[in-house]
């Protein structure tokens, strides 16, 4: 038996990497939900279109045009959810910008809401999703291309922060409740299934990023903050306890050059405690924001 327990270890740890491979794989295609209220539920008039994505994917989203009462072309915002969520997710704050006279776009990524199935979601395709409905806003007639905004939540965020990195178009991006880094989420979850870091879920880790086919390090916000090019506001909840309010606060110390402002308001992962001051704050730095933006 002494000759035969280091192959019996060997085979209990390559049975708890292959669970764990197939809990990922389950965890990287959430269910597509439709919960939550429609636009015509809160008096909003808006299209239901179909916006072209990665690989032909075909990307649900509602379009709320800007009032009739705003000045042409108009500032447009495109609202994303995180993992899990819908287009519902963000409509209160869609109807907050509507009322505001901003032209509001706000897509389902991949795997989610009513958008096409296509294997694993991970951060890198939430942001190709994000540049998708982004592209398709430009073309609108009614909004001005030059005043082009993001707001994302979670891993929406963090899809916000990666595009704001690379697309010099983006005049101003807002992140709720954004992750530093995504070995950090896993290190946590992992944590709360009592799966030891060394060396499985280094392993696990690993086995993620090639999947999703970028390096962690690449596509976190830690460092995809410090080179964007428009200006940012974290918003985070002060009793968030999905993602610690000392994500936002590592993210703040390391933004660079980046001209980035965090504001922590009361409230957990999925919502403020006074949803006005938070949507007032998101209006404000809007506003001051794509007034910058250049003609």
């Amino acid at each position: 038996m002494t000759l035969l327990s280091p192959w019996f270890g060997l085979a209990l740890f390559a049975a708890a990497l292959l669970s764990a491979r197939y809990l990922l794989h389950r965890g990287l295609a959430p269910a597509a939900s439709t919960d939550g209220p429609t636009p015509a539920e809160l008096g909003l008039r808006a299209h239901e279109v179909q916006i072209p994505g990665a690989a032909g994917q075909q990307l649900f989203a509602w379009y709320l045009p800007a009032p009739a009462s705003a000045q042409h072309p108009t500032p447009a915002v495109v609202l994303l959810h995180g993992w899990g969520g819908n287009a519902s997710t963000l409509l209160s704050a869609a109807q907050a910008l509507h009322a505001a006279g901003f032209a509001v776009l706000l897509p389902e990524s991949r795997n989610h809401g009513r958008s096409s199935r296509a294997g694993h979601s991970s951060l890198p395709r939430f942001a190709e999703d994000l540049e998708a409905a982004l592209d398709w806003l430009v073309l609108q007639p009614d909004v001005d291309p030059q005043r082009l905004a993001a707001l994302g939540h979670s891993v929406g965020a963090a899809a916000v922060l990666l595009v704001a990195s690379r697309r010099p178009g983006l005049a101003a991006a807002v992140s709720v409740s954004a992750f530093a880094h995504p070995e950090w989420v896993m290190r946590r979850w992992l944590a709360q299934r009592h799966v030891p870091y060394w060396p499985l879920g280094w392993l696990i880790n690993r086995y993620v990023e090639r999947v999703i086919g970028a390096r962690f390090d690449h596509i976190a916000p830690l460092a995809t903050l410090g080179q964007a090019q428009c200006p940012v506001l974290l918003l985070h909840g002060a009793q968030d306890d999905t993602v610690p309010l000392a994500d936002a606060q590592q993210l703040i110390q390391h933004k660079g050059r980046a001209h980035a402002t965090l504001l922590a308001l009361d409230g957990t992962h999925e919502g403020f405690a006074d949803p006005a001051q938070a949507g007032r704050s998101v209006l404000d730095f809007l506003r001051q924001a794509l007034r910058a933006a250049p003609d």
